[in-house]
């Protein structure tokens, strides 16, 4: 295999073969990126190499990016009312992590082995990211590569298996979480008013006041049987009919407003629309979506906000991001105007500004290598891993600095990853296969059976706590675990399981926690041996 040593040749043979492998599905189960890393042990076993300052770059590319799609969500996690979930996800962490320190204390299996065995049985790319920086060895993809493949099917195993075992009805489950959720949004009702009050009638609906007086929102108007959306320079006139949308109190402020209620249906008509924009406008990056005033502006309603492959509930507090898809229904009137606020250019989404990127890199190994001294024997630094992460989730929190725009696209912010991940696997991968036979030889079945144990307990314990303390909806609780577990086909298995966006939602909310906390186990379970 002499031909080999050419690294071009090596590493991007390395990366085809892994995603042609990656991408065979055996019952709906792939192993997609992670196969580069067995394809590149084997490659390691028979005496391939890659140079170490691709795997530097690998990583800094791909714990950048993730810090930068999770730190809007992590910070946000923590003033929701996630709570509980957020329990949950530290019991599912650290109970990983207590069965990782006793296997190295009690089981005397090698420290790299053993935190690369936590990685992978939480399926987590960036745990083995950290491993390797923290301990400084190739022996960590040893154990991420033993205890990946059952990660991915025992957590896929035990969300289908668990609401079978505890034989929960996933309908029942459904209908009371479709029926809790309309129950949230029936706190916004409509109703249609009769204009009748002397006060009102030749007035504008911008001379009225009718949102700041009433907190309702007019949507439509009804004149001489001919609905429309009405603008702020809008006259009601005598006997016109109106909707508007609010509060029950709100409604009750308009009706002494404008007139009676009334049962005259205001047809929404074929001048409506429903349409998907792509929030391409770094203006409003971090802008939330009440901020926006879509409903006021323009009488737009915000149907669904999709991010990063998963579909988000849109509420009036959550922040809006470059790559951002909205679905909206408004009058067809207002489609170019709400365009050009919202940008809906495809084009930008492939413009990456490299200088935020390479400047926020920078300071990332900056901070990483500050370290704090405690004492005359203990020091303390962030290394590589945790100060490029902990720098890129601030600053995709804050979005932007006058006009520097540090987030990205989430095409680009894909892109880069995938890149940085499949250089980081490959050459790690290379490393770690020069020892692999020794490894096994040493060890035999018990790294196979730790790394099970380290996927199974976690769950079992987080499912236990679910059930005696706290009162979870079973998809919201699948979500959790998944998300937890870092596990995107576990994800996947539960939305086969359901109609409802609530196993997405507890997904997104909790899986940034889990990464930040499996990362902060390494680095701490690292500096104890």
């Amino acid at each position: 295999m002499e031909f080999l040593n050419a690294t071009y040749l090596a590493l991007f043979l390395i990366i085809c073969i892994g995603f042609i492998i990656g991408n065979i599905k055996i019952k709906g189960i792939s192993l997609d990126v992670s196969a580069i890393i067995f394809v590149a042990l084997l490659f390691g076993h028979f005496g391939v190499t890659l140079p170490d300052i691709l795997q530097k770059i690998g990583l800094i590319l791909f714990i950048y990016t993730i810090g930068l799609q999770a730190g809007p969500g992590f910070f946000e996690s923590f003033k929701a009312h996630g709570k509980n979930l957020v329990i949950l996800t530290t019991v599912v962490v650290f109970s990983a992590a207590i069965i990782t320190f006793l296997s190295i204390e009690f089981l005397d299996i090698d420290k790299s082995i053993a935190i690369g065995l936590m990685a992978g049985a939480l399926t987590s790319t960036p745990g083995l990211a950290t491993a390797i920086d923290v301990t400084q060895s190739p022996l960590a993809s040893i154990g991420y590569g033993i205890a990946y493949p059952f990660g991915v099917i025992g957590v896929i195993l035990f969300v289908k298996l668990y609401p079978k075992i505890f034989r929960i009805n996933l309908n029942k489950e459904e209908e009371d979480y479709i029926a809790k959720m309309k129950g949230h949004h029936d706190k916004i009702i409509r109703s249609n008013f009769k204009v009748e009050n002397e006060g009102v009638i030749g007035r504008t609906i911008a001379d009225l006041q009718i949102r700041s007086m009433t907190k309702g929102v007019v949507s439509r108007v009804l004149h001489k049987n001919e609905a429309f959306v009405p603008k702020k320079d809008t006259v009601l006139h005598k006997g016109d009919y109106i909707r508007v949308v609010g509060t029950e109190d709100a409604l009750k402020r308009v009706e002494l407003l404008i007139g009676p209620k009334s049962n005259v249906k205001i047809p929404l008509g074929e001048a409506f629309v429903v349409q998907s924009y792509l929030m391409t406008k770094t203006e409003l990056v971090n802008k939330s979506l009440g901020e926006l005033n879509l409903k006021a502006n323009f009488n737009a309603t915000i149907t669904r906000i999709r991010r990063s492959g998963i579909d988000l509930s849109p509420n009036s507090t959550l922040k809006l991001q470059i790559g951002d898809k909205l679905m909206i229904s408004s009058h067809k009137s207002s489609v170019s105007q709400i365009s050009r606020l919202i940008g809906d250019n495809e084009s930008r989404l492939s413009d990456t500004n490299f200088f935020p990127l390479t400047l926020g890199i920078v300071i990332g190994i900056l901070v990483g290598g500050v370290s704090l001294v405690f004492g005359d024997s203990f020091t303390f630094n962030l290394g590589l891993t945790g100060g490029v992460l902990i720098v890129a989730m601030v600053l995709g929190r804050i979005g932007k600095t006058g006009n520097m725009l540090w987030v990205m696209s989430g095409n680009s912010n894909q892109l880069l990853r995938q890149l940085g991940l499949m250089f980081f696997l490959a050459v790690v991968g290379t490393k770690a296969g020069a020892t692999l036979v020794e490894t096994y030889l040493q060890y035999g079945i018990k790294l196979f059976l730790i790394g099970g144990l380290i996927t199974f307990i976690p769950m079992v314990l987080a499912a236990i706590v679910a059930r005696m303390f706290f009162k979870i909806n079973i998809l919201i609780l699948l979500g959790t675990l998944t998300g937890s577990m870092t596990s995107t086909p576990g994800l996947a298995a539960v939305d086969s399981m359901t109609k409802t966006d609530a196993p997405s939602i507890a997904y997104a909310t909790v899986y940034p926690i889990a990464m930040v906390f499996l990362i902060i186990c390494t680095q701490i379970l690292g500096l104890m041996f």
